[in-house]
């Protein structure tokens, strides 16, 4: 019975025998026929370009280092400054209204009323209805009311752009229907 066992193990290894010589021998001359036939291709480099020194030649030429020129830069930014400030410093030394504690796109516009002649607009900010003419002041952003119309208001805020210097710009605040 042992016999009969080994049998088949004894077969799968002669065949196992005959294979591993004759498929080698063809993969290694196919190897060295296409190394053989392949040529690699290399671009030559371009020759470097000439560089020609200039002369450096003072006479015109501003010290970026004089005091003259650092003199002229601080006298520039000073009058910039001052004339940024003088934008902004009436609004620093008045007293604040109860509006300007919040943000503009926390209040909304709910409608408007004629008072004698003059309209004036219903803004509500947190369940709490306020009315508000030109003049008023709105927002975190020194907003001063301009002009109301039957449909919005119309504000000037003060504010400081990319470079830290304050300007104008024109916002408003558009009346919000509710939806039934």
């Amino acid at each position: 019975m042992t016999a009969a066992r080994l049998a088949p193990g004894v077969v799968a290894l002669a065949l196992l025998a005959g294979c591993v010589g004759s498929g080698q021998d063809e993969l290694s001359q196919w190897m060295s026929e296409q190394r053989n036939q392949i040529r690699p291709r290399v671009q030559p480099i371009p020759e470097p370009k000439r560089f020609t020194p200039q002369a450096y030649n003072q006479a015109g030429v501003f010290d970026p280092f004089s005091n003259q020129k650092l003199t002229q830069a601080l006298r520039r930014e000073s009058t910039q400054t001052t004339s940024n400030a003088a934008l902004v410093a009436p609004e620093l030394n008045r007293r604040k209204e109860p509006l300007e504690a919040y943000p503009l796109d926390a209040m909304t516009m709910v409608g408007s009323l004629n008072r004698g002649g003059q309209l004036v607009a219903l803004v509500k900010v947190e369940n709490l209805l306020y009315q508000v003419r030109p003049g008023s002041y709105l927002g975190q952003n020194y907003g001063k009311i301009t002009r109301i119309a039957e449909t919005e208001v119309l504000l000037r805020e003060i504010v400081q752009d990319a470079a830290g210097e304050w300007i104008e710009r024109a916002a408003k605040l558009q009346l919000q229907e509710r939806a039934r």
